[in-house]
């Protein structure tokens, strides 16, 4: 089984925080780069996907238009929107003073243990993608039509988790990761044990001992 995670192009809240307070995060769209990140991903992607595909896709308005932007149409056998794959829920950001006071204060306490005000936690993400992963690997064992390879268009902070989860590495050292790059992604194979085809960047150093390799 393969599992290619894919965080979403560049959106129009990467360029302008500002727009939060006037859009709600789920309607972000994407920039006119976005939209070519996403065209050039696809052209990647289709020289890795020689056999049918069960993409699941975050519902938010940057991940989906993301995942047409691909043009997987030939090899995308199901198309499953899935809202466990959304962003974190930043909660109300309408007003872009408590929008910073509520970014230094999850700086400070940490990502994953931090709750945002009427919003949800990293833990609160771990979860659900948690549950993901546990139907997907049972869909895959009970259900002989589903393809074995499956392609998941997310965001970075779920992209990280998801593998947290696939290799239960450390709190710690999940928060030392960064973010991939826009329409970026990452290979998980599996093979007798998950791997990982390629890190995440390190910002800081992990107090801990466990790394990226599982």
């Amino acid at each position: 089984m393969r599992i290619i995670l894919l965080r979403h192009a560049e959106s129009l809240g990467n360029i302008d925080e500002l727009a939060y307070c006037r859009i709600p995060d789920h309607a972000l769209p994407l920039t006119p780069r976005g939209e070519e990140q996403a065209r050039a991903e696809g052209t990647r992607l289709r020289a890795l996907l020689t056999e049918p595909v069960a993409a699941y896709v975050s519902p938010y308005v940057r991940t989906s238009r993301t995942f047409q932007l691909l043009g997987l149409d030939g090899v995308v056998e199901r198309h499953v929107p899935e809202p466990r794959l959304r962003e974190q829920d930043w909660g109300n950001l309408q007003d872009p003073v408590d929008q910073e006071i509520q970014k230094q204060k999850r700086h400070e306490f940490g990502h994953f243990f931090y709750r945002l005000a009427h919003g949800e936690s990293g833990a609160d993400v771990d979860d659900r993608v948690a549950s993901f992963l546990n139907e997907l690997e049972q869909r895959v064992e009970n259900d002989p039509t589903h393809p074995d390879t499956a392609l998941v268009v997310t965001h970075g902070l779920t992209m990280r988790l998801l593998c947290r989860r696939m290799f239960s590495w450390s709190i710690d050292l999940f928060e030392s990761l960064s973010n991939p790059e826009h329409c970026a992604h990452r290979i998980l194979t599996y093979n007798g044990k998950w791997s990982l085809d390629r890190p995440f960047t390190q910002w800081r150093d992990s107090p801990d001992k466990t790394t990226q390799a599982p």
